[in-house]
């Protein structure tokens, strides 16, 4: 019995090992701009560039107030890190149309883009909005983080600063 606990936590090990070591990127999956036109979403997460993607949704309450409050930092952040934020909204086909109109009122400085059929959602094995994504200059994904709290955006920025070091 000892013998199959320890191999057991070995194998729980190496998993974890793993999971940490391993860094990973974005598939390559098409997005569709807010005017329609479908794109990789590694055409837009640039390598040589720190990004930030941010997965939203117009009915998520936490969603609207995290991307309002990055907007309120984010000519820093671009001016200091160089970095890019990509808003990622998962609306289905039926909410699709609230999308344009909502960034356009909030006057979001992001690039936006669409994943009505949650196939990137999908791809990257999460399930609930809003999740944040941080991409280092190689364009691997060093950061997630799901929900939001006010001041998560501050613990994002240490992120950043990280690796714009």
């Amino acid at each position: 019995m000892r013998t199959v606990i320890e191999l057991l936590t070995f194998m729980g090990l190496i998993l974890i090992y793993s999971a940490v070591s391993g860094q990973a990127t974005l598939p390559d999956i098409q997005v569709r701009t807010l005017d329609g036109k479908s794109v990789n979403i590694n055409d837009i997460a640039q390598e040589g560039q720190i990004t930030v993607i941010n997965f939203w949704a117009t009915w998520c309450h936490p969603c609207k107030k995290e991307l309002d409050a990055i907007a309120e930092i984010f000519p820093d952040w671009e001016d200091d890190y160089g970095l890019q934020l990509v808003a990622v909204s998962v609306d289905d086909a039926r909410a699709l149309a609230k999308v344009g109109p909502l960034v356009a009122e909030k006057d979001w400085p992001y690039t936006v883009v669409t994943d009505s059929n949650q196939q990137l959602m999908r791809a990257l094995q999460f399930q609930s909005v809003p999740h944040t994504l941080l991409l280092n200059q190689q364009g691997e994904i060093v950061y997630t983080h799901s929900g939001y709290l006010p001041g998560d955006e501050e613990t994002l920025e240490e992120e950043i600063a990280a690796l714009a070091r």
